[in-house]
């Protein structure tokens, strides 16, 4: 028996040792250096190989390196009776919070503006926009949701929150399904972006969503690259719909660079950073899930693959 890692232009040694020092019996091996195909029968993936997972006849389960699967729910060699999880850790949780407080903060100081001026030499003074008309929507209220709109509550802020189906959470104005959306929107100046990328989810941030924002709002997208319609972005700039963006996760990544956000001054581009997954804690979920999957077990952080998260 054994784990497999899998990812294209990764270096998987820090994780290897991880799960190794917890765990000696397991047999770790790293794509695409595969003994014994048959050997193989828990997998960790990302973004890994088209089919590549279609190669291993005893596979059980197979898990997300991070906190998105829809390269795994799309990967059609992959049977559907085989379980997939997530990757879920608090440093993931931790870490998406404070990138995401930092861009709203950025956001409300001009820091950017700031940045572009010294380039320049201009000394140009812009007001502080305040808190109190900066309300927060938060798109997906999943674990990572859940723990960013807490934080931004917790920092003052009017945090709205929506998601498929209703949640109740403290000092966050909830909302939910399709019947909800619009009103969330309408009270929604800065749009942070969590949601699972499904078939419904698809291309979501597009100029309809963005029109329906207090204007002119604010994106921040560390969801899915798909999830936002690349050119709807940059038509609602001039039309004033939105005065900026923060993006962390793009369509194709690396972001070219001739890509027209390079050139766009409202857009701060970060290369998918905002949540990075360090070992010792992945480590820690793998083996666990690693063992459940040996033993027929539910797995942690399992997903629905109907809902697709």
């Amino acid at each position: 028996m054994s784990l497999l890692l899998i990812a294209k232009n990764r270096d998987f040694t820090s994780l290897k040792e991880a799960i190794q020092e917890l765990d000696p019996n397991v047999d770790v091996e790293v794509w695409p250096r595969v003994d014994k195909k048959e050997r193989v029968n828990f997998a960790v993936c990302w973004n890994h190989p088209e089919k590549v997972l279609g190669n291993y006849p005893n596979l059980r389960a197979v898990s997300s390196l991070g906190a998105g699967v829809n390269h795994l729910l799309d990967d059609e060699s992959l049977p559907n009776d085989i379980p997939i999880s997530r990757l879920i850790t608090d440093s993931l949780q931790s870490q998406m919070g404070d990138y995401v407080l930092n861009a709203i903060t950025n956001y409300r100081l001009h820091t950017y503006r700031y940045f572009d001026q010294k380039r320049t030499g201009e000394w140009k003074p812009h007001g502080n926009i305040s808190k109190t008309s900066t309300p927060i929507g938060i798109m997906g209220l999943g674990e990572m949701g859940l723990h960013v709109a807490t934080l931004l509550s917790q920092q003052g802020y009017k945090v709205n929150g929506w998601s498929r189906s209703k949640k109740e959470l403290n000092g966050v104005s909830t909302f939910a399904g399709n019947d909800e959306l619009d009103a969330f929107l309408n009270e929604t100046k800065v749009l942070v972006n969590l949601l699972p990328l499904t078939e419904e989810t698809d291309g979501i941030l597009d100029l309809d969503l963005f029109k329906k924002l207090i204007k002119p709002g604010y994106l921040i997208n560390v969801g899915r690259g798909s999830h936002l319609v690349e050119e709807d972005l940059i038509y609602s700039f001039d039309m004033d719909y939105l005065e900026g963006a923060c993006l962390d996760v793009f369509e194709e990544e690396p972001l070219p660079k001739n890509h027209t956000f390079w050139n766009r001054p409202q857009i701060m581009v970060t290369p998918h950073v905002a949540a990075i997954t360090p070992a010792k804690e992945a480590a820690k979920v793998i083996v666990e899930n690693y063992k459940r999957a040996m033993s027929g077990m539910e797995l942690m952080f399992e997903v629905d693959r109907e809902k697709g998260y």
